[in-house]
């Protein structure tokens, strides 16, 4: 097991890379690898101590491929900080019970970029890879809903 750490740099304010993990509709825009969309009606955000985030991924070419996620969120700072917690139980593989997740947000450039930490944890080294190449090619899609 270890620590997924991804550092990503956005050209936009820390506020609207945040708002895009907070607000449904613009989760539903971007989040997913490509091959992988979230249907916006499964979306449901409640970005605060004890609330939760919930969605579906589903693999466009085969619809009955399907990824839940169900996170609690265990701290919140708006637009700084989220952080929650899933159970991967149900993952035979994943050799944990819960994963965090969590998701910093600093200033570059003066406030006009921001960089996101990422840092999954504990993560499967042998599922570390895939995981980094999913979260890049979610942020590609970010990167153009933030344009």
């Amino acid at each position: 097991m270890t620590d997924l750490v991804i550092t990503r740099i956005f050209d936009a304010p820390r506020a609207l890379v945040y708002r895009a993990f907070t607000d449904p509709d613009q989760l539903a825009a971007w989040f997913g690898p490509v091959g992988w969309s979230v249907p916006r009606d499964s979306v449901d955000i409640d970005a605060r101590v004890g609330g939760h985030q919930r969605f579906t991924m589903v693999n466009d070419d085969d619809p009955t491929m399907s990824s839940p996620q169900n996170a609690t969120f265990i701290e919140v700072i708006e637009n700084e900080l989220l952080v929650g917690e899933e159970s991967v139980a149900h993952i035979p593989d994943f050799g944990t019970d819960k994963l965090r997740l969590r998701l910093e947000f600093h200033d570059e450039d003066g406030g006009t970029k921001t960089r996101l930490v990422v840092t999954q944890s504990p993560f499967p080294e042998a599922m570390a890879e895939g995981a980094r190449e999913g979260w890049g090619s979610s942020f590609t899609k970010l990167d153009k809903l933030l344009s």
